[in-house]
């Protein structure tokens, strides 16, 4: 090592053999494992709440088709295969409020429903409809951040307060857990006329946590309480394939104290769903359920779109790393950032595309999501997957495909590829890496006749390599 140190120096061997032999000391040896399985995966997504979507719907016809294409192309952008909407619940649209399909009160929780349906749903109609007829998504997940505010202990739809007639709970008015049931019946239905499906539906939004916006507490015990009239109501409406998703809370570990009063109704719900702010999804939650993190962003942050410059909490290699760190850790099926893109006043790292002088500007977080989104499919199960010295995953989707996922955090690394366990021989494999100069871009990667793959890990990058048979 001396020597070849010593005749770099002196100009006998060209710098660049000398990187090449150092490189070749870090090779790394990828294991793929079939017959080891985890979770199967619901996909990856964002959302367009509190008048985000009309924002952008504001923008020429080019910057819009530029915002849709980065959110949910799969050549274009990160092919994000989740929409998760807001359900209004105040009674105008004032500031950035999501206005309700009953604005005000119909006079009593047992009186004739007034709903109204401006077939926009703030914004959120024109992106669901693009997002499922344009770009194939399939699931769509409406949830409620608060029921409006005549049906709350605090008559608001802000600051907290709880749904009237859940333990705890009473209201002069009387029992709103139907008639706000019923509510959120009629908003799919709404989405059902205009030919999109509600997949998933939530009723809460960090109950854990009261804030000046749309808002509800409310404790497990509680939000069993309105899935035992949700879940009925839902099934006598033909709704029986909605999933119940609950309840999106601020601290990923407070669901399980949720979860811990909510036994009697476990069999009514189909996933637990929590956000990662002031606890992250790095642990599995006490359910037999799936779980999704739906909400999670840099909110604090200064607006940055590199992918790496020392690691800060808005960059794109860190949520690459979050993701990671919620798959593996979490055992999450679904990930969600907060907002897809927005037009408004933020200098914060909240959403992944920003708009500037009325071009949309796409950060690296949404490269970071494109590396998972366009590779693991709705449906792909998690394999076991293994490496030294790097963060690797591994996907089998539902047509076969095989993605390994590799996170590099350190020098450039060449690495090899086995897969073991079944009889999956690759054949072709192509690689596409996200770095500070390059958005998912194709790498060169190879075959040999055994199906083994080999390629190459930029530093401070992740690549995702892609096997077929």
């Amino acid at each position: 090592m001396y020597l070849l140190l010593l005749t770099s120096i002196l100009g006998l061997v060209p710098g660049n053999a000398l990187a090449g032999t150092l490189e070749a000391r870090q090779a790394v040896s990828i294991s793929v494992n079939l017959a080891q399985t985890y979770q199967t995966m619901d996909g990856f997504g964002t959302s367009e709440a509190f008048q985000r979507a009309v924002t952008i719907q504001r923008l020429s016809e080019t910057e819009q088709r530029r915002a849709l294409d980065l959110l949910f192309s799969m050549d274009k952008g990160a092919g994000l295969s989740i929409l998760r909407n807001g359900i209004g619940s105040s009674p105008d649209m004032r500031d950035d409020h999501m206005v309700s399909i009953q604005p005000k009160s119909p006079g009593g929780p047992n009186a004739a429903p007034q709903y109204v349906w401006d077939k926009s749903d703030n914004g959120q109609l024109w992106v669901s409809r693009e997002a499922v007829h344009t770009y194939g998504v399939k699931t769509i997940y409406a949830n409620a951040w608060s029921a409006p505010g005549y049906m709350k202990t605090n008559g608001n739809d802000a600051n907290g307060g709880s749904l009237c007639g859940v333990s705890g709970a009473s209201c002069s008015s009387g029992d709103w857990k139907q008639a706000f049931a019923n509510y959120l019946v009629q908003y799919i239905k709404y989405y059902n006329a205009e030919n999109i499906t509600i997949t998933h539906l939530g009723f809460l939004n960090e109950p854990d946590y009261t804030t000046s916006y749309a808002s509800m507490r409310s404790s497990g015990t509680q939000a069993a309480d309105f899935i035992k009239i949700l879940r009925p109501t839902l099934d006598n409406n033909n709704l029986t394939d909605v999933i119940i998703n609950c309840c999106d809370t601020m601290s990923w570990t407070a669901a399980n104290g949720m979860l811990g009063q909510m036994r009697s109704v476990e069999n009514m719900i189909g996933t637990v769903t929590g956000h990662a702010y002031t606890s992250s999804a790095t642990s599995q939650l006490s359910t037999k359920h799936k779980t999704w993190m739906t909400e999670a962003a840099d909110n604090n942050g200064a607006w940055t779109s590199a992918w790496y410059s020392n690691g800060g909490a808005g960059e794109g290699m860190t949520w690459a790393n979050n993701i990671y760190s919620a798959i593996t850790g979490g055992n999450v099926s679904a990930y969600l950032y907060w907002i897809g893109a927005q037009d408004r006043p933020s200098t914060t790292n909240s959403k992944m595309i920003r708009v500037v002088n009325k071009a949309v500007d796409p950060s690296k977080r949404l490269w970071a999501m494109a590396n998972w989104s366009r590779f693991v499919r709705p449906g792909a199960v998690r394999l076991g997957a293994s490496g030294s010295g790097v963060r690797t995953t591994a996907f089998k989707n539902v047509d076969g495909m095989v993605s390994v996922q590799v996170i590099n955090s350190g020098n450039g690394r060449d690495v090899t590829i086995t897969v073991s366990g079944g009889d999956f021989k690759a054949t072709n494999a192509t690689a596409w890496v996200t770095d500070n100069t390059r958005d998912c871009n194709t790498i060169p990667a190879t075959v040999d006749a055994s199906g083994k793959v080999t390629g190459n890990v930029p530093a401070r990058s992740m690549v995702t390599f892609v096997l077929r048979q």
